[in-house]
């Protein structure tokens, strides 16, 4: 369900998205309230599940982690011990930034952030050594053109 917001939390949570580091007293002069209501609707924001975490958001290419892959993957097991063994190795894989399950002929994509190649061939043999999976394709990205944490609001 929906949490139930209204257009100030929603000023709130573009200024926390866009840079959470910044004071209470700047997000309030923005959103054209004060100090003490934005802390109060942050916290009641993250009481309730709608902030659930503040993070860094690094550089990939700046740590050496150069290239994305997306791999579809295929399987003609649906048991829940292969789930569980599949899901369970998938939050093992530090390489592994995201991952779904999908409707229709793809039953999961990844998106896998490695150095190179190479280092994709490590990460594919570690995965398949742990779980049985039909067929794997993986596409190299050539260039990101939008990567946001940003939801819209």
């Amino acid at each position: 369900m929906a949490a139930q917001l209204d257009d100030l939390d929603r000023k709130i949570l573009s200024e926390l998205q866009t840079d959470a580091e910044q004071s209470l007293d700047e997000i309030a002069r923005k959103v054209g309230s004060s100090k003490t209501p934005v802390w109060n609707r942050i916290r009641r924001m993250r009481d309730h599940g709608v902030i659930t975490r503040t993070t860094a958001i690094l550089d990939p290419e700046a740590l050496g982690l150069e290239a994305c892959f997306f791999v579809l993957i295929r399987t003609s097991e649906h048991e829940a011990e292969w789930q569980r063994k599949f899901l369970k190795a998938l939050k093992e894989r530090p390489e592994v930034m995201e991952a779904h399950r999908l409707a229709g002929d793809i039953d999961y994509i990844l998106k896998v952030r490695v150095k190179n190649a190479r280092a994709y061939d490590t990460f594919y043999q570690a995965l398949i050594s742990e779980v049985r999976i039909y067929n794997v394709t993986a596409l190299l990205s050539m260039e990101e053109i939008k990567s946001t944490t940003v939801l819209p609001l």
